[in-house]
């Protein structure tokens, strides 16, 4: 039998019941409330309605943050959405001299889904840093993690409609906006 529903929705129930005992660093939000907000911005803040890129940032968590491995993704959603979750997931057992370039390479080549999810995820947790700390004290490693995500969204491939280039365009006009 085929899955019920809609891909976004089965990834957002699976999404929410991984982070289901997880809070935000603020001690006081549910953590699923990110990967909904990221899947917002990709939505209704970068205009895109690709269904691999909606159910990768409702799951862009479940491999670095959960016990939900590829094969688990793998076998719910198919191997374009775990490859994708796959590329924007860190891999913790490397030193981070080692883990943090291995990532950006992993991310350059990855489908632009994830690129356009990473914008999503730098957009809401620049957001998170605006509303925690003020937009005047923003820490430094928001606006270095903007623009890292900003270089590797310009390469590999575009997507037809655009969304990587309004994503961008959002992200640069947020930074540059902070920064003022």
């Amino acid at each position: 039998m085929p899955p019920i529903g809609p891909l976004w929705q089965r990834a957002a129930s699976f999404a929410a019941h991984a982070h289901r005992s997880q809070i935000r660093k603020d001690n006081r939000t549910p953590y699923f409330a990110h990967p909904v907000r990221v899947a917002m911005a990709v939505r209704d803040v970068f205009e895109c309605r690709d269904e691999i890129a909606l159910a990768a940032a409702f799951l862009h968590d479940t491999i670095e943050d959960t016990t939900t491995d590829y094969d688990d993704l793998a076998e719910a959603f198919g191997t374009e959405i775990a490859a994708c979750v796959a590329a924007l997931t860190k891999n913790a057992s490397l030193p981070e001299h080692v883990r943090e370039p291995a990532y950006d390479r992993g991310l350059a080549e990855a489908t632009w889904q994830a690129r356009l999810v990473k914008l999503g995820d730098v957009y809401d947790n620049f957001h998170d840093a605006i509303t925690t700390w003020g937009i005047e004290k923003i820490p430094g490693k928001n606006f270095e993690r903007a623009a890292r995500a900003l270089r590797l969204a310009e390469q590999g491939q575009k997507d037809a409609g655009g969304a990587i280039e309004r994503a961008m365009a959002i992200v640069h006009r947020m930074v540059e906006d902070a920064r003022a």
